[in-house]
């Protein structure tokens, strides 16, 4: 992927990849600096629910119109969309406008997740989608070993409103980078040497309404997402809301995924769904381990920071691994492996809070979720684009940004309201979040084995 037909567009990608996972971390080290000078503490949940939720939007219209008119203009929509939002946030002078700035920057930000999936797929010979997506994998763990602490120094020295203006002087760079790929791209898919065309889940394929009615739904799931996040400042019907909030949320989603993801179905159904049960079992618990560390074991808040770090280490190193394995790891096994990674950390988590064992057992095992979602990730990445056509390569990356996405929310909105309810104590509190997680855990571990493509639909050519 460093040859020079591909180094420019590696460089491009990944540090687009590096400056949206840079933002994400530095604004969650600035917003109490930010609430605090604008006045927001009221808005403060949702700075950071909206970027989620808008971002469903983006990853939505990105997949589709790629899909019609290739990953180019979609990419170069995103981009500016991602450096409209900074520029708002940057110049806010109240928190509303900030919100404002952080809703189109995450609309920006997913459909650029989307669009780079679909210039790999359009760039890189299969061969290479592993690397490549072992590097975007190291270009997002990265930003978190520096950007909260530049963060910090930057909202220190000029300002917190650096942090967002000064990305948006580094993504136009990035972007011309990839510049030369994208002026020759084609819209075919790279196919290298020797390679059998992708097997394509032909029974997998579906497509949503078009049009307004697709972009319709991805909000209404948005909508849901936010209902959900808020549903417990509503007293006395809090439990009801949030259980039509769910409700909502999956049935919105469901056109916007292939056939079968809610079910499990064999091949990319199971693919898109693990990449979701994946996220929600690992970042619903990341959230509460330093919280964990400081309530329960009295760390000091940087302390507790550096667990996550532990993990993100080995994210970035079990991905770099499974680049380099290659074929020789197959993709099946390199997925239930790494579910099966998270569990036992989620679970670790669990049994060091209801007894109350040192630390040091849920920080080492976060080392080993970090490298479990590292083992999986690209893999489950590789696997959604080699069952996905030309034409439905845009639509597949949105289903599994989607799903992603939601899971990670849907998990957070949940461990909050547990968090919330079992108050009376705080190892209870910590107790049901990890319970909680733990049980989506389970069912990633479950639906693992399905990730293989069914034999019928191995047969079918791209």
């Amino acid at each position: 992927m460093f040859h020079r037909s591909y180094l420019l567009v590696t460089l491009g990608a990944c540090a687009l990849v590096f400056l949206a996972a840079f933002e994400s971390l530095a604004v969650t080290t600035i917003m109490p600096l930010v609430s605090r000078e604008l006045n927001g503490a009221d808005l403060y949940a949702l700075a950071f629910a909206g970027p989620l939720a808008t971002g469903v939007i983006g990853m939505v219209a990105t997949g589709s119109w790629s899909d019609r008119k290739g990953p180019v203009a979609p990419l170069l929509a995103a981009v500016g969309t991602f450096a409209l939002g900074l520029l708002i946030a940057g110049t806010a002078g109240t928190m509303p406008v900030l919100v404002s700035g952080r809703l189109v920057q995450g609309l920006g930000g997913g459909g650029l997740t989307v669009a780079l999936y679909v210039v790999i797929a359009r760039v890189y010979p299969p061969v290479l989608h592993a690397k490549i997506f072992a590097a975007f994998s190291a270009a997002w763990v990265i930003p978190s070993l520096v950007g909260p602490f530049a963060a910090g120094i930057v909202a220190q020295v000029a300002g917190w409103q650096w942090v967002f203006l000064g990305v948006v002087g580094l993504v136009v760079p990035a972007l011309l980078l990839t510049a030369p790929a994208l002026r020759g791209l084609n819209g075919t898919p790279v196919q290298g040497p020797g390679e059998p065309a992708a097997a394509v889940d032909s029974a997998a394929v579906s497509r949503p309404p078009g049009g307004l009615a697709k972009l319709a739904l991805a909000a209404l799931a948005a909508l849901a997402v936010l209902g959900l996040n808020l549903s417990a400042e509503v007293p006395g019907a809090g439990d009801v809301l949030a259980g039509a909030a769910v409700a909502v949320a999956l049935l919105a989603v469901r056109p916007l995924m292939p056939r079968g993801t809610l079910t499990a179905r064999r091949g990319l159904p199971s693919v898109i769904l693990t990449r979701g049960l994946a996220a929600a079992a690992f970042f619903g618990a990341e959230v509460y381990l330093p919280y964990l560390l400081v309530e329960r074991y009295a760390f000091a808040p940087t302390f507790a920071g550096l667990t996550l770090t532990g993990g993100a280490i080995a994210w970035a190193a079990a991905s770099a691994i499974q680049g380099r394995l290659g074929t020789r790891l197959e993709h099946r096994r390199a997925v239930r492996i790494g579910s099966a990674l998270v569990l036992g950390a989620v679970v670790l988590a669990l049994v060091t809070t209801v007894l109350a064992w040192p630390a040091a057992v849920a920080i080492a095992g976060w080392i080993f979720a970090g490298g479990g979602m590292g083992l999986m990730y690209p893999r489950l990445s590789v696997m959604t684009l080699a069952l996905s056509t030309k034409d439905t390569e845009g639509f597949n990356s949105s289903a599994m940004s989607i799903s992603d996405s939601l899971g990670g929310a849907l998990a957070l909105a949940g461990t909050g309201i547990v968090f919330a309810a079992f108050s009376t104590t705080t190892a209870a509190s910590f107790a049901g979040v990890f319970a909680l997680t733990a049980a989506i855990g389970v069912a990633a571990v479950a639906v693992s084995p399905r990730v293989a493509v069914a034999p019928a639909a191995a047969g079918t050519r791209a």
